[in-house]
């Protein structure tokens, strides 16, 4: 079977690097800073160098004294790198503020239809029953991690129907690709492009269910996760670019390449396990070297990207600054390359 060729040396140290320069960035307790300290987290977990998981500490205390804002489905990214804190120190406040992002998850945010989150970027009522790709991120893979640390069959459950609804409203059963949202009141997709990170919110975390949830298959809405993912990297490996890389509006081959859905992407077919996406990773993996500044900063990462409404909008998105999204899923993608020759197999389920 085949394997991932890659020098471990050289991860380990674009890995590094990553992380030095995502240290440096000022960031407030929102979703650019939990996806860059999700990938922060992961880089701990899969190398085990203690610098990385200490500086994560000192920083969550440090914005946790400074004062915290009210949840909102973005904000609960912050989430993520509270599981990895409370599992390696067991401090309670780490455990209470999980619980208290459940809780809003769970009782307070505003949902639509059969209980689907409407994503939230501010305590207002920014998209009246709209869901977007970047939900699952957020909210629905953080409410799943919790309900399995916890044994929370509510919580999993609750996260699996997040799942289930998000597929049938934004993929294209057609092309295999994910719309980046839905509009319940028109019954619409909006500007309808297939936005390159929306799928790799998409791919990467539906990739990650299986890993984590034991007994996966006895739970129905798993399978569903199971036939989207198949359908949609079936469709992705095929849009890859010539430099292993995938454009922000994916079918579009005049818009740029862009390097957080690449990294989340192809992080996605490393979990994913099929040996058939080994070359398009290999691919991928080169690509995404290639655009690692000297200083650590992931390049050519888009901005902070709202559903537009025209081709233009996606395309005008400045790539020239820094964003912890794009540090965070390329660390995600190299950790996932570290552990590849465990995780590639027969891509059954």
């Amino acid at each position: 079977m085949g394997k991932l060729i890659y020098d471990k040396e050289e991860i380990l140290g674009a890995i590094d690097k990553i992380v030095e320069r995502t240290k440096r960035m000022d960031m407030s307790w929102d979703w650019p800073c939990g996806v860059a300290y999700y990938g922060l987290a992961t880089a701990y977990e899969t190398t085990g160098n203690k610098e990385y998981i200490e500086f994560l500490k000192e920083r969550i205390d440090e914005l946790i004294d400074i004062g915290l804002p009210t949840w909102t489905v973005n904000t609960c990214a912050m989430g993520h790198c509270l599981i990895t804190l409370y599992q390696e120190y067991g401090e309670e406040k780490y455990m209470d503020l999980i619980k208290s992002k459940v809780e809003y998850l769970s009782h307070k945010a505003l949902r639509f239809g059969d209980n689907v989150l409407q994503h939230t970027v501010s305590s207002k009522n920014d998209f009246p029953e709209q869901c977007w790709a970047d939900t699952l991120f957020m909210a629905a893979y953080f409410l799943l991690r919790v309900g399995v640390m916890e044994k929370e069959e509510a919580l999993i459950e609750d996260a699996l129907n997040q799942y289930y609804w998000h597929i049938q409203y934004l993929q294209d059963e057609n092309s295999g690709l994910w719309y980046h949202g839905y509009n319940n009141i028109k019954k619409d997709h909006m500007s309808g492009f297939y936005w390159g990170r929306a799928n790799c919110w998409a791919a990467y975390t539906m990739s990650r269910v299986g890993k984590i949830l034991s007994e996966c298959y006895l739970y129905p809405k798993y399978l569903e996760i199971v036939g989207s993912l198949n359908e949609q990297l079936s469709a992705l490996k095929l849009l890859q670019t010539e430099q292993g890389l995938w454009r922000t509006i994916l079918n579009d081959e005049e818009t740029y390449e862009e390097l957080s859905a690449s990294a989340g992407i192809a992080a996605a077919m490393i979990w994913k396990g099929n040996p058939l996406h080994i070359k398009h990773i290999q691919r991928a993996l080169q690509g995404v070297l290639k655009n690692i500044a000297p200083d650590g900063r992931l390049m050519n990462v888009s901005g902070g990207t709202a559903v537009m409404k025209d081709r233009e909008g996606y395309q005008n998105i400045s790539v020239k600054w820094i964003q912890g999204w794009g540090q965070g899923l390329g660390l995600a993608f190299l950790s996932a390359v570290l552990m590849s020759d465990s995780i590639l197999g027969d891509g059954a389920l």
